[in-house]
C-alpha cells in the first residue's frame, strides 16, 4: 500500500508563493501524480498532474502559468511550486497517485488510488 504525506502549507499573503512536496512511502516509478485542492464547501479540484517519467503535465485554467509540478523519481518526491498566489487558492491540498498512461485533460479523483492526508493552504493578508 502506497502511502503519500504531504508537506509544506501554511499561511502566505497574496502574491506570495508557497513549495508543496509529496514523499511517497515506495517507489513512484509506476505511478502518475496529482494535486488535488478541496477549498470549504466546494468539490475537490484538480490542479496539476504529472505521469511517470515526468515528461507529461496538465494544469487547471485557473493555476496555468503560476504552478508547476515536478518529480524527482530517486527521492520518491513530487513538488508543487506555487507562485503569484490568490486568495482563492486557499484550500487543503492532495497529492495523490494513480496508474496514469497520461494525464487527464480534466484532473479529477477517480483518476487516483492512492492520497496523503493533505496540507492547508491559506492566502490571505
Amino acid at each position: 500500500q502506497l502511502q503519500l504525506v504531504e508537506s509544506g502549507g501554511g499561511l502566505v499573503q497574496p502574491g506570495g508563493s508557497l513549495r508543496l512536496s509529496c514523499a511517497a512511502s515506495g517507489s513512484l516509478l509506476d505511478y502518475g501524480v496529482g494535486w488535488l485542492r478541496q477549498a470549504l464547501g466546494k468539490e475537490r479540484e484538480g490542479v496539476a498532474c504529472i505521469i511517470s517519467s515526468g515528461g507529461s503535465t496538465n494544469y487547471a485554467d485557473s493555476v496555468k502559468g503560476r504552478f508547476t509540478i515536478s518529480r524527482n523519481n530517486a527521492k520518491n518526491t513530487v513538488q508543487l511550486q506555487m507562485n503569484h498566489l490568490l486568495p482563492e487558492d486557499t484550500a487543503v491540498y492532495y497529492c495523490a497517485a494513480g496508474y496514469l498512461g497520461g494525464c487527464p485533460r480534466r484532473i479529477a479523483m477517480q483518476h487516483f488510488d492512492y492520497w496523503g492526508q493533505g496540507t492547508q493552504v491559506t492566502v490571505s493578508s
